[in-house]
């Protein structure tokens, strides 16, 4: 049976969460080391402002990673992120229990990931997204591969289609 093409309108209609990867989404995938021992990671300003939007038109964001980082922590605090989830490797696992506590659907779920321990989740969630420079699995597995890269705006990119398609952009705007 062929496959039938969804239009962004079609495919975001239901998505109301977000589960997000940090190093190679929100960030570039580098870690870098300070002198002291201290990790740093940039973030782009970007995201953080479409995030703001993504929860201030009633939506939930969940940050999902396999990583343990203050930095993370941090970053997450400021924009006011409550659901993150550090160093845990069943991303799958995660997401299903916030799914159940939120008592939502994987219908009403877009997963942005970078690399193969997010290919169960983006396999299941009702939208799968990749930055640009996602690896190559990852990019066959997703309905939309971003033209930024992580840690460039990717994520600003992707809420912002979704909310554009959902003719919820304008408002934000206006």
């Amino acid at each position: 049976m062929p496959t039938v093409l969804k239009s962004d309108s079609e495919l975001v209609q239901p998505i109301r969460l977000i589960f997000s990867d940090v190093d190679g989404v929100m960030t570039d995938g580098s870690i870098t080391y300070s002198s002291s021992g201290e990790e740093t990671k940039t973030f782009h300003v970007r995201d953080g402002l479409a995030i703001k939007f993504w929860m201030g038109v009633g939506y939930d964001f969940s940050i999902i990673t396999a990583r343990c980082s203050e930095v993370v922590r941090r970053r997450a605090e400021e924009l006011g992120i409550e659901s993150i989830n550090q160093g845990r490797s069943d991303k799958l696992q995660v997401a299903s229990e916030i799914l159940d506590r939120l008592n939502l659907e994987w219908g009403s779920v877009c997963y942005v990931g970078d690399d193969l321990p997010d290919l169960p989740v983006m396999r299941r969630a009702g939208l799968s997204v990749t930055p640009a420079d996602g690896a190559k699995d990852i990019c066959q597995a997703a309905h939309w591969i971003l033209k930024s890269p992580g840690g460039k705006g990717a994520i600003r990119e992707c809420i912002e289609r979704i909310l554009r398609a959902q003719g919820k952009w304008e408002r934000i705007v206006a």
